[in-house]
């Protein structure tokens, strides 16, 4: 479900009730430990943390235009989700992250390339999150994405 928002302020006024303290705290986690470098913007109709034109003049191949994009979170129909770019690019980052769910979190991980779906925002990772978070510096990601668009998957 995109929103129309055009502030980060609009984005999250628009989030249910039933669901603002768990999106605050996941916001608020992302920005606590997200490494220097990173921009939060409004990036695909949800909040997202993006490598800024100013340190990746070159931007999101897709859109040039557009900032290189890392992170995204998002109120979504049914559940809320964390778009993390970095566990889809690196293979390494993906199964630690694999591994680490279970240790953090009950209830079975329900994730596809780069989405993690929470449903039951009570039992959102925060910790996993945050560690999640800070694995990869701005440099890295410039790295693994420039080594994924040349046709190459390395892990980090």
């Amino acid at each position: 479900m995109k929103s129309e928002a055009t502030t980060i302020e609009a984005y999250l006024a628009e989030v249910p009730e039933q669901r603002q303290a768990a999106f605050l705290q996941l916001r608020q986690v992302i920005v606590d430990n997200l490494p220097a470098g990173f921009e939060e913007t409004m990036s695909y109709g949800m909040i997202g943390y993006v490598v800024p034109h100013s340190i990746y003049p070159d931007g999101y191949h897709c859109s040039p235009e557009l900032p290189l994009p890392f992170i995204n979170i998002a109120n979504q129909k049914n559940f809320v989700a964390l778009y993390h770019s970095g566990i889809y690019a690196s293979e390494e980052l993906q199964q630690w992250f694999v591994s680490e769910y279970p240790k953090h979190c009950d209830n079975k991980l329900d994730m596809g390339k780069s989405c993690i779906r929470f449903k039951n925002v009570s039992k959102i990772p925060f910790e996993l999150i945050a560690q999640l978070v800070s694995k990869m510096t701005v440099e890295q990601w410039i790295t693994q994405y420039e080594s994924g668009r040349n046709g190459t998957k390395k892990g980090n």
